[in-house]
C-alpha cells in the first residue's frame, strides 16, 4: 500500500520496474477482489431490482479504475479503528448504491415509471397468463392516476422526497375507477368478461406487479459494461448463471400442427379453384391475365382485347361469383358458425386467442353489442352464473336474459359470417393476382415489356397462348 501511495519524490532503486506503482495498484486491486463480491451481495439482499452481478461488476469498475482506487486508499485512517479490508468495502457500497440510486426510490415509483411493455414481459416471466396479465396491465392504469394525484403531486409533499406508500383509499379509489371503466368498449376483452373487484384484489395485484419487476432479469448497464472495464486494463465475467430459457413445446407443437392444417386447407382450396377456371373460355382466362396477372386497368383490357369496359366488368364479376360459391361451399358457415360461436363463449371468451383471426373477430364483434347484451355475457360467460341469478342481478327476468343470450349469439353470428363473407373475397383476389402473375412470368422473361408496348401483336396473342397451355398442363 505504501508504495502505491508514494509520490514521485521517494526514491526509486535501480532494481524496480520504472511502472511499479502501477503494478503495487494492480496488486491491490486483485487483492480487494473478495471485497468487492461481498460489498455486491450485501447490496443486493437489501435491494433485488437489480441482478447482483451488475451489483459486481460496478463493484470492479471502481477497483480496477486505478485513479479511483488510489483516491480511496489515500482517504484510508488506520487511526479510526477499521481495517483496510472493511474501509475499502464500505467505499465501494457507498460508490454502487450512488451509481445505482439504490433505496434513493420508492417501489411504487418503479411501479409507476415501468413500461406497459416491460410490465407485461416481467409478469410473463414471473409466471402470470392470461387474462391476468390484460387484468393488471389495466388496473395499473388507474393506479397510476390516483396515486400520482393522491400521493406524489399532493402539495404536503416536499419536492425530492421519496415517494410515500399508497393507503387503502388509494386502493379503493383504484377499484371504482377500475370496475367503472371496465365495462366500456374500449377496456381489453380479457378485462370486461371479468367481475368487479375489490381494493384487496387491487392492492394485491400491485404488489405482485412490484415483486415481478424486482424478480425480472435486467441486463448490465452499458457506462459499466464488460468494454467499460477492458478500457481500465480488466475484463470480468459474471459469476451469476444465466436463467435458461423456458420454451413451451406445447405452443410449438400447436403452432406446427396448425402449420400442417393450413397447408392441407390452403392446398384444397387451390385445386377447388383451378377446377373453376379449368372450365372458363379461352377469351375468360385472357381477361383474368391482363387484369391480374399484367395490372392492366378495365380500360386498358378493353383496348388490348377490343370488348366494351362494362362487357369486361360483367365478365370479371360473373368469374368472381364462381368462385366466391365454390369457396362457399368448402367452408359453409351456416353449418358450423352457431357451434363455433357457443362453444368459444363457453370456452374461450374469458382468455381469446387474439392471433386466431375469428376469436379476434368474436372479440370486436362483441364490443359492438348493445351494453346490456355485453353485460350478460360477462356475468354468463364471464363469471359463470346461470340465467336466474343474472336476472336478479339485473333486474329482469329469466325470460329476458334468455332472450338478450339469443340475440347477442345471433348478432355474433351474423358478424362472423359476413367477415368470413369478406376474407373470402380478399383471399380470392389476392390468389388470381398471384395465379396469373405467376403464370405470365413463367411464360416469358420478356413478357412485362411485350405487353405494355403492345407492339407485336401475333408474340402478344403467342404469350396469352403459351400462359393457357401452361395453366391447363
Amino acid at each position: 500500500m505504501n508504495l502505491a501511495l508514494e509520490t514521485t519524490s521517494d526514491r526509486q532503486q535501480d532494481w524496480e520496474p520504472e511502472n511499479r506503482k502501477q503494478l503495487a495498484l494492480e496488486h491491490l486491486a486483485s487483492y480487494f477482489e473478495a471485497n468487492c463480491y461481498h460489498a455486491a451481495r450485501t447490496i443486493y439482499i437489501n435491494s433485488i431490482d437489480r441482478p447482483w452481478d451488475e451489483f459486481l461488476c460496478l463493484a470492479r469498475v471502481s477497483i480496477y479504475d486505478l485513479n479511483n482506487l488510489l483516491k480511496i486508499l489515500a482517504g484510508y485512517e488506520a487511526s479510526q479503528g477499521a481495517s483496510l479490508e472493511t474501509y475499502v468495502q464500505e467505499v465501494v457500497i457507498k460508490t454502487v448504491k450512488s451509481a445505482t440510486a439504490v433505496n434513493k426510490f420508492s417501489r411504487w415509483r418503479l411501479l409507476c415509471k415501468t413500461s406497459d411493455k416491460e410490465l407485461k414481459e416481467a409478469l410473463q416471466t414471473a409466471g402470470q397468463r392470461e387474462p391476468d396479465i390484460s387484468r393488471c396491465l389495466f388496473a395499473r392504469k388507474y393506479f397510476k392516476q390516483v396515486y400520482l394525484m393522491n400521493k406524489v403531486k399532493n402539495p404536503t409533499r416536499k419536492a425530492g422526497q421519496k415517494w410515500p406508500d399508497p393507503d387503502s383509499e388509494d386502493f379503493q379509489a383504484v377499484a371504482q375507477c377500475y370496475n367503472v371503466e371496465k365495462s366500456l368498449a374500449a377496456a381489453p376483452h380479457e378485462v370486461s368478461a371479468g367481475s368487479n373487484i375489490n381494493r384487496e384484489q387491487i392492492q394485491g395485484w400491485m404488489e405482485f406487479c412490484i415483486s415481478a419487476l424486482q424478480n425480472y432479469p435486467k441486463s448490465i448497464i452499458p457506462s459499466y459494461s464488460i468494454e467499460a472495464l477492458q478500457e481500465v486494463g480488466h475484463e470480468v465475467t459474471s459469476e451469476q448463471p444465466q436463467p435458461a430459457v423456458k420454451i413451451e413445446w406445447q405452443d410449438v407443437v400447436e403452432t406446427e400442427d396448425s402449420g400442417e392444417n393450413w397447408q392441407k386447407l390452403a392446398s384444397k382450396t387451390d385445386l377447388a379453384l383451378r377446377r373453376h377456371l379449368q372450365t372458363l373460355k379461352p377469351e375468360q382466362h385472357k381477361i383474368l391475365l391482363l387484369y391480374y396477372g399484367a395490372g392492366f386497368t378495365q380500360k386498358q383490357v378493353t383496348v388490348s382485347l377490343g370488348i366494351t369496359q362494362g362487357s369486361i366488368s360483367r365478365r370479371l364479376d360473373t368469374i368472381k361469383i364462381k368462385l366466391l360459391k365454390a369457396l362457399a361451399e368448402m367452408a359453409q358457415p351456416n353449418q358450423w358458425v352457431a357451434h363455433y360461436v357457443s362453444g368459444w363463449l363457453e370456452k374461450d371468451y374469458q382468455t381469446p386467442h387474439h392471433s386466431d383471426l375469428i376469436q379476434a373477430a368474436l372479440v370486436k364483434a362483441i364490443k359492438e353489442l348493445e351494453p346490456v347484451e355485453r353485460e350478460v355475457l360477462q356475468l354468463c360467460y364471464g363469471q359463470h352464473l346461470d340465467e336466474q341469478k343474472v336476472a336478479a342481478r339485473l333486474g329482469m327476468n329469466q325470460a329476458e336474459v334468455t332472450a338478450k343470450i339469443r340475440t347477442a349469439k345471433h348478432k355474433l353470428q351474423d358478424d362472423l359470417i359476413n367477415r368470413l363473407n369478406t376474407w373470402i373475397k380478399e383471399y380470392i383476389e389476392q390468389w388470381l393476382t398471384n395465379l396469373y402473375q405467376s403464370l405470365l412470368y413463367s411464360s416469358n422473361k420478356v413478357l412485362d415489356t411485350a405487353l405494355k408496348n403492345q407492339t407485336e401483336p401475333d408474340k402478344f396473342e403467342n404469350i396469352l397462348n403459351e400462359c393457357l397451355r401452361s395453366f391447363f398442363n
